[in-house]
């Protein structure tokens, strides 16, 4: 009796950002918990000086993992993704051979991997792959852009300033002058295009605003500054094409004053809630202005949406989006789907179904 071949997955991960070794063990997650029945997964390691190395094993990740670095070397070959429809994947340097892959699951996360640019490859290459589109993923990246459609879509965010570096450069001490005008102490400030919280900083007076200004311009040419509300950090996993749904939400209670990148993912120390202590309907109006901010950028297979929840008003607030979230086993966006009753295994079989499920509709 003839099984049917199982399904061939490159899994994209590495890459340029400052999130390089986070998406490392994003694949090796999913990639050890993966249906082994259903899948092949091909690793495919994107170094920081954007080269692609393919293997055809997974142990190499025990050397990615080790090195905290995708390098040259163990086995793997240098590639790139071939634009000929009849290749359906990639193209080994050395010697021009096939590699055939039947669906991408991206997870490069922040520039170059979560921003629309790996997306827009793989629609020339005419591949599936799994998450959000180009348009959903380029507009989830840009934090200013984002907030300009939520409130479009009625949805409530925290009273905010972009700033340019050539502005900046001409007239800080005119841009400080307006900020402070507009908004009231504290203020976070962030590069506009970033995740995982690199470049955030919390600014309490004139002098602080200035050097965080100064830091978050280390990454991006906008920065966004936000009213800092004493709020609770709640967060909510959505999952689907056409017809999304939300998970239960989740709180996060930072160790340090905020939940910066050492928050995050070096201490190890801040709390997770599953699902948060709130009254139904807080609970039921997160769930619903996630699934409409998900639709208000055309999100597709997976988001994570970031709420705050005032204190002391509990009003709700929209953070952002990502598009590309975290996704180890340990991750707040698997965590929540599993406390809404899928499982990591289950959930990366979903998220490859709806990949193909898009491609083909």
């Amino acid at each position: 009796m003839q099984t049917n071949p199982k399904l061939r997955v490159g899994i994209i991960f590495g890459g340029k950002s400052f999130e390089h070794e986070v998406s490392i063990v994003s694949a090796n997650s999913v990639i050890n918990a993966a249906d082994s029945e259903k899948f092949e997964f091909i690793p495919i390691g994107v170094t920081k000086k954007g080269a692609w190395l393919a293997s055809p094993s997974k142990e190499i990740m025990k050397h990615y993992l080790a090195d905290k670095e995708v390098k040259p070397g163990y086995g793997a070959k240098p590639v790139f993704l071939s634009f000929d429809p009849e290749v359906k994947g990639l193209i080994a340097n050395h010697d021009n051979s096939f590699l055939k892959i039947d669906v991408f699951f991206p997870l490069i996360h922040g520039t170059f991997g979560e921003d629309g640019t790996l997306q827009g490859a793989l629609e020339l290459a005419q591949l599936p792959y799994v998450g959000c589109g180009v348009l959903a993923s380029s507009i989830g990246m840009d934090k200013t852009v984002a907030k300009k459609l939520f409130e479009h879509a009625g949805i409530d965010v925290v009273p905010y300033v972009e700033i340019r570096k050539a502005g900046w450069k001409k007239d800080p001490e005119g841009l400080m002058d307006r900020i402070e005008k507009e908004l009231g102490y504290p203020f976070f400030v962030k590069p506009v295009n970033s995740g995982s919280s690199v470049g955030i900083s919390k600014a309490k007076k004139r002098d602080s605003l200035k050097e965080a200004i100064e830091v978050a311009f280390k990454y991006d040419r906008k920065v966004l500054v936000e009213e800092a509300v004493n709020a609770r950090e709640i967060e909510v996993s959505v999952l689907g094409n056409e017809y999304p749904v939300a998970s239960l939400p989740g709180e996060i209670v930072p160790s340090n004053e905020f939940y910066d990148y050492n928050a995050k993912y070096v201490d190890g120390a801040s709390i997770l809630t599953i699902p948060a202590d709130l009254p139904k309907d807080t609970i039921e109006l997160l769930k619903t202005n996630a699934v409409k901010a998900y639709k208000a950028i055309d999100c597709s297979g997976m988001t994570r949406v970031d709420f705050f929840v005032d204190k002391t008003s509990g009003k709700v607030y929209l953070n952002e989006v990502n598009t590309l979230p975290g996704f180890t086993d340990i991750s707040m966006y698997p965590k929540l789907i599993e406390a809404s009753g899928i499982t990591y295994k289950d959930l990366i079989t979903q998220l490859i179904d709806l990949a193909l499920e898009r491609f083909n509709s």
